[in-house]
């Protein structure tokens, strides 16, 4: 038997980790390519708005080009009144998916230049105010976003995200007053 010396095994890692070697190959989520509009994984995307809890902001949600690029644009204004603050698109993922795998989510996207974030949900959050956010700021020219899993916050519960169950994903604007205008055109798991 052949031993391999300990330093030769810690570069081959070194260079495994730098170069990527072992992480798993990239999964769509949605290019908004499809003529039945639903997500690589066969749902719908779906609006909402803190209407729901006596808010008064509103939104318009559609699949368009924007910018040569086919796209989900989420628009609206956000509105603190009646303690409210939130648009949002969000994606089920068809039952609890594992993104154990995977390092995070990687968006493509489109805005005003302001910030907007992503909502992670799993089988932790079970009332309507719990989730796992991160936030981006969406630039006038077409941009990739990554959001490691690590960075999104629990909101409304103590757990970590478990990567092993997710259920959805949000796009978001809220927390303050202002107009949204945010588009996607990609989102996948990296």
């Amino acid at each position: 038997m052949t031993t391999v010396p300990l330093a030769l095994v810690s570069a081959l890692l070194l260079v495994a980790s730098v170069l990527g070697v072992g992480r798993a190959a990239p999964l769509l989520l949605d290019d908004f390519s499809r003529a039945d509009g639903r997500s690589a994984f066969g749902t719908a995307w779906r609006a909402f708005t803190d209407q729901v809890m006596g808010g008064v902001s509103t939104q318009s949600v559609g699949r368009e080009t924007v910018e040569g690029e086919q796209a989900l644009r989420l628009r609206g204004e956000v509105r603190l009144d009646n303690n409210g603050g939130f648009v949002q698109v969000a994606l089920d993922l068809g039952g609890p998916r594992d993104a154990s795998a995977f390092e995070g989510l990687r968006l493509r996207v489109l805005g005003n230049g302001e910030r907007y974030a992503v909502h992670l949900r799993s089988r932790d959050t079970r009332l309507p105010w719990q989730y796992y956010d991160a936030a981006f700021t969406a630039g006038p020219q077409w941009s990739e976003v990554e959001l490691p899993f690590d960075g999104f916050a629990p909101q409304a519960l103590r757990m970590p995200l478990d990567r092993r169950t997710l259920l959805s994903v949000g796009i978001v604007a809220s927390k303050r007053a202002f107009q949204a205008d945010v588009a996607v055109s990609r989102i996948e798991l990296y």
